[in-house]
């Protein structure tokens, strides 16, 4: 078993806070989640977490014009430079305090972050070598309080920075002689965004409070002068040969004005006064969004130039579509219940991207055709369960929001909801065939969804109220129990007519745990009570064993082939068992192994709180060979069931915003009256809250803020053992397998290299080059000696392969199948291999179960997407011949016309003819 696993999705949330932004084609949305940035492609329907994480949330995202770098920022102001096109770090950067904005100038040269009362212009970094990414240009003092967001000209020459005094101000990116600095004032509440006209200094700015000033500015573009230099620059020193050219270049531009001066002589004067007249604003017109009284306050805005169009979204989820400057309204609608955090429009204008934080929603909207081109909402609270599909293609989870959603693990997408239950759903899973769901909730009830119609067919309850904390289903699917955790008893239903079969009593303390053994018809069942009982669903639902443990049981699982069980008790330990004799056959002490930190409000050190951390989630792997264990920590541990040892340990998190993520609390925010990450500070001024409270003018002060605490509630392996899942705190967690990473030969020797191989495939010995390629174990060199074997050869090939060398083959077709475009040759080779040797696998069927539905899953999915084109294809063709008919008909129609037609005249030509005779 090899652990290169390594992060490669988040699912279950979908935005949190920050400005969204679209890609440079505008077919992409990148929002922050968290600490992570996901990048959704609208065109195609899939999902992408860059594999990058900041030490906090994020609060704000910058794209370059070109759409290939990224500067993230997050709440502490530290910033991480991102290549879009290589997904790798390329720069760290501290601005040391909260950023509220950043935006790159449209000619990528520079960037303007904005924090405090200052705006700072940097240099971008560019194609060439440097030592420091960014280069601090020039700094701009000007607002009272906090500023708030950024605005360029199209041309780069001038920039506007809104602030919360509810002033906006405009400054030139150059030493302009005409505009240094110009100061707006005509809002009564702070600035929520500025927009400068295209190719104009003409702005528009939009405040809190919902109104929106028109200014207007008296000089154009062109109309910015260059300010005269009358002393040298004090330049930072970069090396005498620069200092050397700046001289020369400065002594050439004094030399030239003085002689334009001496040319122009003191009559020209008054003309050089009026040509660098300063520029001036002037308010056009006022607008208010809040006539009607309909809407609170304005949160969000953005404004897309060539259309004219400004988008503004609301604390009560409305948004509005104004044409600007004539302040028209084109459309106006409700998405959400809460307030709208982000809004941004993409390059054509077409769709525009709205992100609510309090749901956890990312919409994308066309407004011309009104419609949604996407729709996405993650569990806005904990995520509880989770749960594989049998072939590896979806996951489901369940979460305390008491939302069952379902998400494709290649799109990373969430594609149906249940909404049906009341209350928290506390355990997921999907039966044997795939295609239905059965989860458990704290509202007493049990419910079976239907993924072809996706509908609740079937609800289980209980004789008298129960909260139900645990779930499984039997291999069959007919049989579905839950444990109740305060009857503590089992309850046994019956899928296909939904009655009571039978009520399991015994357990003294609350069920935590069941499942069935995958080979058998017994049910495991864990309890606070300090015991595990196997109970025999075929002999009367008696209790066949009863397992003791040295502490209370929080899970219980039994190994792909049902010849094992292991169980997470209190106290830190999971201990294994043999079901058939009862007899406990190992364990492992993995207490230490969680390294739980220290909450904010916990009185004792971390070392001592670690004594009350158990594991609350146990996973076997597809080959049952190790075990994948979690709990109330950032720690998700893998270890080696036959040897009984920790093998790796995966740090699902480094986000500092969450609770008990550090062994020891920071002295420097501890004063006398005790720490400073205790103070609630409420909802403040500025996030523009429903008030909720009479008498409160401003926020809701009945509001709390807390952190998270990290903590894994559920952990799953992938039916293909090429992936496993957890959700956490964080969200949905997906790590692969990335063979990309591990070097691992196969019986090699030094006649074993490419050069080898090649000379093998040169002379047409396709048999011995695919066994040299696969004791190579290279990936890339693998897939050449594939595609080079010709179609008709496959069969012959695979019939005289050594019989080790099949298995490993057929995965490695499982995998390229999934990604290669190759469909029909790779599907040649997976049914040549599986027809000549389907005996022998069928032998070994337990061990290669991982391969057979990695290869089923792709398999599945590639009909899946052929199915849906065919589909429209056929609807294409059933349509074009409908047109044709119909268009025929009318020819017919057109043509019976034209013959009645001709007739007519013929007649009417021939009675003519024989008046003329007469």
């Amino acid at each position: 078993m090899k652990f290169a696993y390594r992060f490669t999705n988040l699912l279950g949330a979908v935005y949190r806070q920050g400005n969204l932004s679209f890609s440079k084609d505008g077919n992409a949305v990148i929002s922050p989640v968290g600490n992570r940035v996901s990048i959704f492609d609208l065109k195609n329907n899939t999902s992408e977490t860059l594999p990058f994480s900041t030490t906090k949330n994020i609060s704000c995202i910058g794209v370059s014009p070109d759409g290939n770098l990224a500067i993230v920022v997050d709440e502490d102001g530290a910033a991480v430079l991102v290549s879009l096109i290589t997904r790798a770090i390329l720069h760290h950067f501290h601005f040391h305090k909260p950023v509220s904005s950043i935006r790159f100038s449209p000619d990528g040269r520079k960037f303007v972050v904005t924090k405090d009362n200052v705006a700072l212009m940097y240099h971008a970094p560019g194609k060439q070598r440097e030592f420091n990414a960014f280069v601090l240009d020039k700094s701009y003092y000007g607002p009272y309080d906090e500023t708030t967001c950024i605005d360029w000209t199209d041309d780069s020459k001038c920039f506007v920075v809104g602030s919360k005094d509810m002033s906006t101000w405009v400054f030139g990116a150059e030493r302009w002689a005409n505009l240094i600095y110009y100061s707006l004032g005509g809002h009564k509440d702070l600035i929520v965004g500025c927009f400068f006209e295209k190719d104009s200094l003409d702005l528009y700015t939009v405040s809190q409070d919902g109104t929106l000033c028109v200014w207007e500015s008296d000089t154009e573009l062109d109309g910015l002068v260059l300010k005269k230099i009358q002393d040298k620059a004090k330049l930072p020193r970069r090396g005498e040969a620069q200092e050397e050219e700046e001289e020369e270049e400065f002594e050439e531009e004094r030399m030239e004005a003085q002689e334009g001066e001496v040319i122009r002589g003191k009559a020209d004067l008054p003309k050089e006064k009026e040509k660098t007249k300063n520029v001036r604003y002037k308010q056009r017109s006022k607008h208010f969004f809040n006539k009607e009284g309909d809407f609170n306050n304005l949160t969000a805005a953005t404004y897309h130039k060539p259309t004219h169009i400004l988008v503004t979204g609301f604390a009560s989820g409305v948004f509005h579509l104004h044409e600007l400057p004539e302040f028209n309204l084109i459309h106006s609608l409700s998405i959400a219940d809460q307030r709208i955090a982000s809004v941004a429009i993409n390059s054509s204008g077409d769709w525009i991207g709205f992100g609510c934080s309090g749901m956890g929603q990312l919409l994308v909207w066309e407004w011309q055709s009104e419609s949604y081109v996407f729709k996405q909402q993650g569990h806005f609270n904990n995520m509880a369960s989770l749960a594989y599909s049998p072939d590896g293609q979806y996951i489901v989870t369940g979460g305390d929001d008491g939302k069952v959603k379902v998400w494709n693990t290649n799109s990373g997408l969430c594609f149906v909801t249940f909404t049906e239950h009341t209350s928290s759903i506390t355990n997921v899973t999907f039966t044997s065939s795939g295609f239905v769901i059965v989860s458990a909730s704290l509202d007493g009830t049990v419910r079976a969804f239907d993924l072809h119609r996706y509908r609740n067919f079937r609800t289980f309850t209980s004789p008298r109220p129960a909260q139900f904390s645990s779930l499984a289903v039997d291999v069959s699917g007919e049989l579905v129990s839950a444990g109740a955790q305060d009857s503590f008893e089992i309850f046994l239903w019956s899928m296909q007519t939904g009655r009571l079969l039978e009520v399991l009593g015994g357990h003294e303390g609350p069920v935590s745990c069941l499942c069935f053994s995958p080979v058998q018809s017994i049910l495991a069942s864990a309890s606070w009570d300090r015991t595990v009982r196997l109970w025999d669903m075929l002999d009367s639902w008696q209790v066949k064993e009863t397992l003791p443990l040295t502490s209370d049981g929080l899970s219980v699982t039994y190994r792909p082939d049902g010849q094992e069980l292991a169980v997470a008790t209190l106290n830190g330990e999971i201990s294994f068992w043999n079901p058939q004799t009862a007899t406990q056959t190992g364990s492992v002490a993995g207490r230490h192994d969680l390294e739980t930190g220290r909450k904010d409000t916990d009185k004792i050190t971390a070392k001592q709180s670690a004594k009350g951390k158990s594991f609350t989630s146990l996973c076997y792997s597809a080959d049952g060979e190790s075990m994948l264990a979690g709990g109330q920590s950032k720690f998700v541990c893998i270890y080696n069931v036959k040897e009984q040892m920790l093998m790796k340990k995966f740090e699902i998190s480094c986000n500092l915003s969450f609770d008990a993520m550090e062994e020891f609390l920071d002295r420097r925010k501890m004063t006398e009256f005790g720490s400073l990450a205790l103070v609630d500070e409420g909802a403040g001024d500025g996030d523009g809250v429903n008030i909720s409270l009479p008498g409160v003018r401003k926020g809701d002060m009945s509001s709390r803020h807390f952190k998270p605490e990290i903590r894994v509630s559920s952990l799953r392996f992938s039916p293909t053992g090429r992936s496993w899942a957890a959700t956490t705190t964080e969200g949905l967690l997906v790590y692969s397998l990335d063979g990309s990473l591990v070097f691992d030969p196969y019986d090699l020797d030094l006649d074993v290299t490419p050069a080898s191989i090649r000379k093998q495939l040169r002379l047409q010995e396709w048999a011995p080059a695919i066994v040299l390629a696969f004791r190579l174990n290279e990936n890339a060199l693998k897939q050449e000696v594939l595609e080079t074997v010709p179609h008709k050869q496959i069969p012959v090939v695979c019939g005289s392969l050594p019989d080790i060398y099949v298995e490993k083959l057929l995965g490695f077709v499982a995998a390229s199948l999934e990604k290669s475009g190759h469909l029909q040759f790779y599907m040649t080779w997976a049914q040549s291999l599986l027809m000549l040797h389907g005996q022998k696998l069928k032998n070994r069927s337990g061990a290669i179960l991982p391969t057979l539905q990695a290869l089923q899953k792709s398999i599945q999915r590639h009909f899946d997407d052929l199915s849906k084109l065919c589909d429209f294809n056929m609807y294409n063709i059933r349509y074009a011949e409908a047109l044709s008919k119909q268009r025929g008909m009318k020819r017919a129609a057109e043509e019976e016309e034209e013959d009645e037609e001709l007739s007519e005249e013929m007649s009417v030509a021939s009675s003519q003819d024989e008046e003329l005779m007469l």
